[in-house]
């Protein structure tokens, strides 16, 4: 049997076992109750919560992206390790909070949580529009990678738009049918596999290539001065772009719908210990950002159609390793792909039908709700089919794009959560102008000014508005205010 038969056999084998865990995991359960559906009843334990989170944070660009920037940017790469380690931290103060306002109040979205305490219909529509938009192009990042893996492992047997279809069309049935539950003990599955195969795959690959991981850093400052290093002459990315690429993604991590809402899904204590025992699995991300290292002068870029196939072209190319290899590589980049495509695909369903379909549909059953919540797994899937099938950027500048828009909802988010003072239009005009400059330097510019990420211009222009409408105006919701603001966390 051929490499690349072995390769498809295992990866096979895997989106099986992922369909059968995430179908089992909803099975038995209340599949007609919005709660169970949403955020499993509010009963996820320690280790699942860990996973999920976990799962739904270490993705396609874990697996392809990280590696591909490490190899195409040095240095600039470390900025993964950094936002990993510090973004979750929030959370151990805000999660709880979001938790009990969310018991509270019967909350399970974003789009919920802003409606309830700004008392507008517009502002969750909005944010329900803009949480659609950023999701997709998110999803885009991971049927990419699944796509890539397909495609290389399988030396072009399976093209590009089948291995997308096949992978994201696991995740969509069983997450469809199973709701968060279903999500949860897959990315279970799912981050164990990729933990393991991270570390065994990434430092077989180093020794193999330099015999060391300091023999591989020493040939990369011998060969290409200033690419370990930010902002000096060699360095791929200057301090300003480095920095506010970190900075953006700090901010905007718990700002995810996919992430904010797990808050809904546990209990305050699960949260915390969480929150303490989350950077482990960070880990996994180091021997994933050597790899990447070591194809430096070893691969020529000119023969990549796109950085992010380093690792996958390194197993089926450069290196001579046996099929199995091939397939458990491609097991775990498509587990790390897909525990984030379940969470993004519910997150982003959930805070459409509640943020956008209920305020323009105000009397919707509970039963209605929920069909159009599992009816629009498969539309969202759908148009982030058509993006990756038609969309020309990396995983990571995808990525990054996404970021620039979600991180708009901290002004309301931390408004509502610590100040009586912020006001519905005020957050709302802050929402508009931060979204419409972040894509205006993204899709139109050519460039930032002074390289700032767009996505903090946005936020800098919308935080100056929240604060300056909020003095002209006045809130019509104190009592909403307060009640967020006297929860403790």
């Amino acid at each position: 049997m051929e490499h690349w038969q072995i390769a498809m056999f295992i990866m096979i084998a895997y989106l099986v076992i992922a369909l059968v865990i995430g179908v089992l995991a909803g099975k038995g359960r209340d599949k007609g109750s919005l709660d169970e559906f949403a955020v499993a009843s509010g009963k996820l334990g320690l280790i699942v919560m860990w996973f999920l989170m976990g799962g739904a944070v270490f993705s396609a660009f874990s697996f392809l992206g990280a590696p591909g920037w490490a190899y195409s940017k040095g240095a600039p790469a470390l900025y993964i390790l950094t936002y990993t380690a510090f973004a979750i931290l929030p959370w151990y103060i805000i999660g709880p909070k979001i938790s009990k306002i969310g018991r509270k109040y019967n909350i399970y979205t974003v789009s919920g949580f802003m409606k309830k305490r700004y008392g507008s219909r517009l502002l969750p529509i909005l944010i329900g529009l803009i949480a659609l938009l950023a999701s997709i192009q998110y999803l885009a990042t991971q049927m990419k990678g699944m796509a890539y893996i397909f495609n290389i492992m399988t030396e072009g047997r399976i093209p590009f738009w089948l291995g997308a279809l096949v992978s994201y069309g696991i995740v969509v049935i069983y997450v469809a049918t199973g709701g968060l539950r279903a999500a949860a003990w897959s990315d279970v599955f799912q981050g164990l596999l990729m933990i393991i195969i991270s570390w065994v795959v990434g430092l077989a690959i180093v020794n193999q290539l330099h015999d060391s991981v300091s023999g591989m850093f020493n040939n990369i400052l011998e060969n290409n001065p200033g690419f370990l290093e930010i902002g000096n002459a060699g360095s791929t990315m200057s301090p300003m772009a480095y920095t506010t690429t970190i900075l953006v993604s700090l901010i905007g991590f718990l700002m995810w719908p996919h992430l904010f809402s797990k808050s809904y899904a546990s209990n305050p204590r699960t949260i915390k210990k969480t929150v303490l025992i989350y950077p482990v699995f960070a880990l996994f991300l180091i021997p994933l950002l050597l790899v990447g290292f070591a194809a430096v002068n070893v691969v020529d870029p000119a023969t990549l159609d796109s950085p992010d196939q380093i690792l996958p072209v390194l197993i089926t190319t450069v290196l001579s390793l046996p099929g199995w290899i091939y397939g458990l590589v491609g097991a775990g980049a498509l587990a790390a792909a897909m525990s984030t495509a379940d969470a993004i695909t519910h997150s982003a369903s959930l805070e459409f039908t509640d943020g956008v379909i209920k305020n323009i549909k105000t009397e919707l059953s509970e039963k209605t709700t929920l069909l159009i919540m599992r009816v629009g797994i498969f539309v969202i899937g759908g148009l982030a089919y058509f993006i990756t099938i038609f969309g020309g950027q990396g995983l990571i500048a995808l990525l990054l794009g996404a970021y620039g828009s979600i991180v708009q909802f901290a002004p309301g988010v931390y408004g509502a959560l610590y100040s009586k003072r912020a006001t519905a239009p005020a957050v709302i005009i802050g929402l508009i102008v931060g979204t419409v400059v972040n894509y205006y330097y993204q899709l139109v510019a050519e460039s930032t000014p002074l390289e700032i990420h767009a996505g903090i211009l946005g936020l800098m222009c919308n935080v100056v508005i929240v604060f300056v409408i909020s003095a002209l105006t006045q809130s019509k919701n104190i009592t909403a205010a307060e009640g967020y603001r006297n929860i403790n966390s």
